[in-house]
């Protein structure tokens, strides 16, 4: 048995997950969640100096703000449509009927105009576009949603379905990168302070194809992405359990995201992958909370 399903078996003997038969999709106890609602008051406590637009979007996005993200060039495999039944009664009787005999009834499901979210910063930027141009300083917002990501795997720390919590910047070049650097820094303190072992190292996103090599090692090569990485169910490839994103103006340009004086503005984002912060706290301090070092408690619940 691998360290990734010994580790999932245990989360599940336990009881802080909760196996639903399907590969990335969990049910959470209520003392998993305490650790997830502990962790995201300290991240307010980290970054509610700075005065941040707190938005909560659901975890679907507009079908058409999701094609004009051009996700799908670079991430197909990793998207999930919302479709519905919009058949008459006879398209009823045959989907049942289908059903019965074991026969394909998704067929006859049409796409409806809502997509499942990717990441939680994406509903946002046709949001703020919506409002006209940014005032000189930009704009900062504090996020969270559900996002999906169709990559079904036995790693508890890679789901299916997951909370996203993020910080966007939008501004000038310099009013982002530093706002990431910022956050870089902060990152390694608010793990350290509980107890976790972290590295910071460049990073890609998982782009598709031939052409998403080349996407993926310019990605790189410009220092664009850096993950922040915790041992979760393997001390040797630690998983990535924040992730400090510059986008340059990609994101001003496609959605006309511009500053007072005109400029394009430029975007950057630090999320915290939920599920897996929680996953890493287990996995470094144990199953029972209440046996957890007394410093890390006393960080997370005071």
């Amino acid at each position: 048995m691998d360290m990734q399903t010994s580790f999932l078996d245990r989360l599940f003997e336990k009881g802080l997950l909760i196996d639903t038969g399907v590969d990335g999709l969990y049910g959470r106890s209520g003392q998993f969640e305490d650790v997830i609602t502990a962790f995201e008051r300290l991240i307010d406590r980290t970054g509610g100096i700075d005065g941040a637009e707190a938005i909560r979007f659901p975890p679907g996005i507009n079908r058409a703000h999701f094609e004009k993200s051009g996700y799908m060039k670079s991430f197909p495999q990793l998207a999930g449509t919302v479709h519905s039944f919009c058949g008459c009664e006879l398209d009823h009787i045959n989907l049942l009927k289908c059903m019965d005999e074991g026969d394909d009834w998704t067929k006859e499901q049409k796409a409806t105009d809502i997509v499942l979210t990717p990441a939680a910063c994406y509903p946002l930027y046709p949001t703020i576009a919506k409002r006209g141009n940014l005032p000189k300083d930009g704009g900062l917002y504090d996020i969270q949603s559900y996002c999906f990501r169709h990559e079904p795997s036995k790693d508890p720390a890679r789901q299916q379905l997951f909370r996203m919590r993020e910080y966007v910047r939008m501004g000038t070049e310099k009013d982002v990168t530093d706002f990431r650097q910022a956050w870089m820094d902060r990152g390694v303190k608010m793990m350290e302070a509980v107890g976790l072992d972290v590295e910071i190292d460049v990073a890609n996103d998982p782009f598709f194809g031939r052409a998403g090599k080349m996407l993926a090692n310019n990605q790189r090569d410009q220092n664009l992405k850096f993950e922040l990485l915790i041992p979760v169910t393997s001390a040797a490839n630690k998983t990535a359990c924040m992730s400090f994103n510059y986008h340059q103006d990609a994101f001003g340009t496609k959605w006309g995201l511009n500053l007072d004086n005109g400029q394009v503005a430029h975007t950057a984002c630090v999320g915290f992958g939920l599920e897996r912060i929680a996953l890493a706290l287990f996995a470094k301090h144990g199953l029972d909370v209440q046996e957890w070092p007394a410093t890390v408690r006393e960080t997370l619940w005071g």
